[in-house]
């Protein structure tokens, strides 16, 4: 896979991500890498909530990082497993090559075994979260219906319904899921959305849906100066960290 470094419409920074902080965790009898960043100090601190953060369709980027680091200040452990096993790019038609070619079934194995992963360190309340974007989002959600460790998801804008997951809503049931939508994608009042937050409340979870009037998909991601909304994106972070620590809380 080339990796690009074009910027402009709908180009995104492709930065390689082989740094450090990658691990390897246990997924469904094989391995999957992912990048982990924790609070400083935690080593010497009381165990903290985990969040897996679930990329976008362009693989695990730069940006990716970047959000999981931000988890980290923020007091989260946070894990961005590599749901496409070392493949990147930053040009459309290949993300949409790599998106087609993902087997939803090894995602699912994936983003459990981060769950498990996150649930059985000893740096870790135990409590675990999923924060997704555009099809990160998607499967942030489906996440909730994939482990018994995820409690709570958060998907940015996700491209609903889910013809290829399948997701088991009764296990929804005592979760609470987030959802934030741009008026691009039609707002709260898009039928999937509608849809999908029905499916989420007839499985027993609870689930908040926001809008941001005049944004436009993926405004959250500030390495794409044509879409971001610095505003949107800073409201929609604020309200993401406080479902989290509230949905996360206790021991």
């Amino acid at each position: 896979m080339t990796l690009l470094v074009r910027t402009g419409p709908d180009r995104l920074p492709a930065t390689r991500c082989d740094l450090p902080e990658m691990i390897s965790f246990a997924s469904n009898g094989g391995t999957s890498d992912g990048y982990l960043a924790s609070p400083a100090g935690d080593a010497a601190g009381a165990p903290v909530p985990a969040v897996i953060v679930i990329q976008e369709w362009w693989g695990l980027v730069h940006h990716v990082t970047v959000v999981a680091d931000r988890f980290a200040a923020e007091g989260f452990l946070a894990l961005a497993p590599d749901l496409y096993h070392g493949a990147r790019t930053g040009e459309p038609d290949e993300a949409m090559t790599l998106l087609m070619g993902l087997a939803m079934d090894q995602a699912a194995k994936d983003i459990a075994g981060a769950g498990a992963y996150l649930a059985g360190r000893p740096d870790c309340t135990g409590k675990v979260g999923a924060v997704g974007f555009c099809m990160g989002g998607s499967l942030a959600l489906w996440a909730a219906t994939l482990s018994a460790e995820i409690i709570a998801a958060v998907g940015y804008y996700p491209p609903l319904p889910w013809e290829r997951m399948q997701p088991a809503w009764p296990n929804y049931h005592g979760k609470a899921a987030l959802i934030h939508t741009s008026e691009e994608d039609g707002g709260p009042e898009d039928a999937d959305i509608l849809t999908g937050k029905r499916l989420i409340e007839e499985g027993g979870g609870t689930v908040t849906v926001h809008g941001y009037p005049g944004t436009r998909h993926a405004f959250f991601n500030d390495e794409r100066p044509e879409v971001h909304d610095a505003a949107a994106a800073e409201l929609s972070w604020t309200r993401t960290l406080a479902f989290l620590r509230a949905s996360l809380a206790g021991s």
